[in-house]
């Protein structure tokens, strides 16, 4: 399958943009985990472009952020938080006619590979006798749920001015 260039080069500025947005962190959680703008150019790439390359810029902004300063503890743990995490974004491009649902699930799914490497290789930092999912769910919630917000505010505003760049 042949990709036009347009395509593949604006998903490498995407992935670029993510990758310097993602050191530019609003707040950061104590054990790890930050609210950023990184999904921003990820999720709008997604909805301009479709799920492949959506998932395909941000694999390539997951393995790039491993590269770049990664928290690894754990084979597995590096692939759930970094490229997983990062491709789920690519779910967005499923919705391009229903904007802010597609944020929302990719976003969720991007919790949901955060929240399953927190049960299964962070599950120490939870207080004692709290059930690990519900930790790891609140925890990584207090991330993603203003990452959701702060996503859908921007592609608001930002959309009339997108859509009127060639296609």
């Amino acid at each position: 399958m042949k990709i036009p260039l347009k395509i593949l080069v604006e998903g490498a500025i995407c992935t670029a943009m993510s990758v310097a947005l993602s050191f530019i962190k609003l707040f950061s959680m104590p054990q790890g985990g930050s609210v950023s703008l990184a999904a921003l150019p990820l999720l709008i790439f997604a909805l301009r472009r479709g799920a492949g390359p959506g998932f395909t810029a941000g694999f390539v902004t997951g393995v790039l952020r491993l590269f770049l300063g990664a928290y690894i503890i754990h084979p597995a743990q590096a692939l759930l938080d970094y490229p997983l995490a990062y491709a789920a974004l690519g779910f967005a491009g499923f919705f391009p006619h229903k904007k802010y649902f597609g944020v929302v699930c990719a976003l969720l799914l991007n919790m949901a590979a955060a929240v399953l490497s927190g049960v299964v290789f962070f599950s120490s930092y939870a207080p004692q006798g709290t059930n690990v999912w519900l930790y790891s769910t609140v925890y990584n919630g207090t991330t993603v749920v203003p990452e959701i917000a702060i996503s859908c505010f921007l592609i608001y505003f930002l959309w009339p001015r997108l859509e009127k760049i060639d296609p």
